[in-house]
């Protein structure tokens, strides 16, 4: 009953919607400035990480600038968050650049396009260190878009997702109705999949309804907090469909430009330390609720086999040049991407041992 309660909790804005409030001592927070920022997520351990940032800016400026946390759907849809920050409705909203790619699909490649070998900390090099940011810059110019925006949380590749039975070959991928977001509903699109794109609330329903037969969402915190184990026995992990993203937070640039400099300065820090506790807590969070998805709730975990992601790169060659013939700019982050990914991953590729070959030594 306690799990049933805790889902419910999760799936509902409603039971956290004042946890922003953390931010900052309540004295501070009549005196200084309060932004108000949506997240995309209800609940869960995502919505922590959006408290965290809140958190961390609070604590660096004594107090003087907090931001509020709400919860996903507290004043406006996940869609629609994008649009009420440009128009001021929102501050500021914490989320990814997937869930509003139908504006722009070169949006999803921050966070959600192809692999070039590289980790979501490898993109994120790319826009803090490889022009990645200033390209991003001139998207929201393009789009006339009346906001500003910072990157960080480098995510672990994500799971292939659930399924109803073991995927040996891509052959039994298609047809299949799955739940994704971004450049991937194209990628998988091609491979012959039905692909559907729903928030995050709304998968585990979908796929007990019937709605779905199959999908993905991230991590396996957050799936286990969504229910997945209720509805599929069957996780695959690993897969080139979404193998490096990021979270963005984003602010209306009228509110951020009017801040002290100071206070921009805190908010750029706060997000750049995201990047370390993100990776710290979360990936120990993951690599603990896998093990509860196996031991405590019997699932069974398979690595997507090899056929499987190759078949995702050769969607991806399609998908690539079809959007880069489609759209000059998005041809010109690709060229960007493909000419940082070369040298960096060229360097770590040479120079990092194998690890798996360590872990085998010691844990067989």
């Amino acid at each position: 009953m306690k799990n049933l309660v805790d889902r419910r909790k999760f799936l509902s804005g409603a039971a956290v919607a004042t946890a922003g409030t953390l931010a900052a001592p309540s004295i501070a927070r009549a005196e200084g400035r309060v932004l108000k920022m949506q997240a995309a997520w209800g609940g869960g351990i995502w919505l922590g990480n959006a408290q965290s940032f809140a958190k961390r800016v609070g604590d660096m400026s004594g107090g003087s600038l907090t931001i509020d946390v709400l919860p996903a759907d507290a004043v406006v849809k996940t869609s629609q968050m994008q649009d009420a920050v440009h128009r001021g409705v929102l501050d500021a909203a914490h989320y990814v650049c997937a869930y509003w790619y139908s504006k722009s699909k070169t949006a999803s490649l921050f966070g959600t396009g192809p692999c070039y070998g590289w980790s979501s900390q490898e993109l994120l090099g790319w826009v803090h260190a490889g022009g990645g940011q200033e390209l991003f810059d001139e998207l929201m110019d393009n789009l006339k878009l009346n906001v500003v925006s910072f990157f960080n949380s480098p995510m672990p590749a994500q799971p292939l997702g659930w399924f109803k039975e073991e995927i040996k070959d891509a052959s039994q991928m298609a047809g299949l109705k799955y739940r994704t977001v971004g450049l991937a509903a194209d990628v998988l699109l091609e491979m012959g999949m039905s692909v559907v794109q729903l928030p995050g609330g709304e998968i585990q329903p979908a796929m007990k309804s019937g709605l779905i037969d199959a999908a993905e969402f991230n991590n396996p915190t957050s799936d286990r907090e969504f229910g997945m184990q209720d509805v599929s026995k069957f996780y695959h992990l690993a897969s080139f469909h979404q193998s490096q993203e990021f979270f963005e937070v984003t602010f209306n640039k009228k509110v951020f430009n009017s801040l002290s400099p100071e206070h921009q300065a805190i908010i750029k820090s706060a997000s750049d330390a995201e990047n370390s506790a993100f990776y710290w807590n979360n990936t120990k969070a993951y690599s603990d609720d896998l093990i509860k998805l196996k031991e405590q709730d019997g699932v069974n975990v398979f690595r997507t086999p090899d056929s499987v992601m190759a078949k995702q790169l050769e969607a991806w060659d399609v998908i690539v040049e079809r959007l880069s013939n489609e759209d000059p700019f998005f041809a010109k982050v690709i060229e960007s991407q493909r000419a940082y990914a070369k040298d960096v991953m060229n360097y770590l590729n040479l120079n990092q041992p194998d690890y798996k070959l360590a872990y085998n030594h010691f844990f067989g």
